[in-house]
């Protein structure tokens, strides 16, 4: 579709046709290896700092990331904490009407924390089966927990906390 549109423009707007359609090809790749449960090859390559960077920029709004995590982590903290922040961000996107986010990872004292902060509209529910709900369900299960504060009109604050235990990158 992108092919066609490109033909029909000025010379000096095809190569932001271009970029846009090779953002869509790399975040459908993206999306079919998360849904066959293969993880993005910049994390398991690099790592979750250059992870979620990577989601952040891809971020249809502005993100401002603060990493005060040093090195690689065990696997299965990596890899949730990158579903935290991506199913975050689309969250503040679709849902929140929000202008920006913010998201803090840090690590203390055996424990990684993921907080995610909206200025969206807030009223949030983790309850009412939402991506949240899974979300929630894949933190539990690596021993995690979760919460969403995000009262009516305030924005959203999901925080999440995860045991930094040795498994395999």
């Amino acid at each position: 579709m992108l092919s066609g549109i490109r033909e029909r423009v000025p010379a000096d707007v095809r190569a932001d046709v271009d970029e846009v359609r090779d953002e869509l090809a790399a975040t459908r790749r993206e999306l079919r290896d998360l849904s066959q449960g293969v993880h993005p090859a910049i994390l398991v390559d690099a790592g979750l700092a250059a992870a979620i960077r990577a989601l952040a920029r891809r971020s249809p709004l502005p993100v401002r990331v603060q990493m005060r995590a040093g090195g690689r982590l065990p696997g299965s903290c990596e890899v949730t904490a990158y579903y935290v922040a991506a199913e975050a961000f689309t969250n503040a996107a679709k849902h929140a009407n929000a202008s920006a986010v913010h998201i803090l990872i840090e690590e203390a004292e055996g424990t990684l924390r993921v907080q995610v902060r909206d200025d969206g509209v807030g009223g949030a529910d983790a309850s009412r089966g939402s991506g949240l709900t899974g979300l929630r369900d894949r933190v539990e299960a690596v021993g995690g927990s979760m919460t969403v504060d995000s009262p009516a009109g305030a924005g959203t604050v999901l925080t999440v906390l995860l045991p930094v235990t040795a498994d395999d990158h």
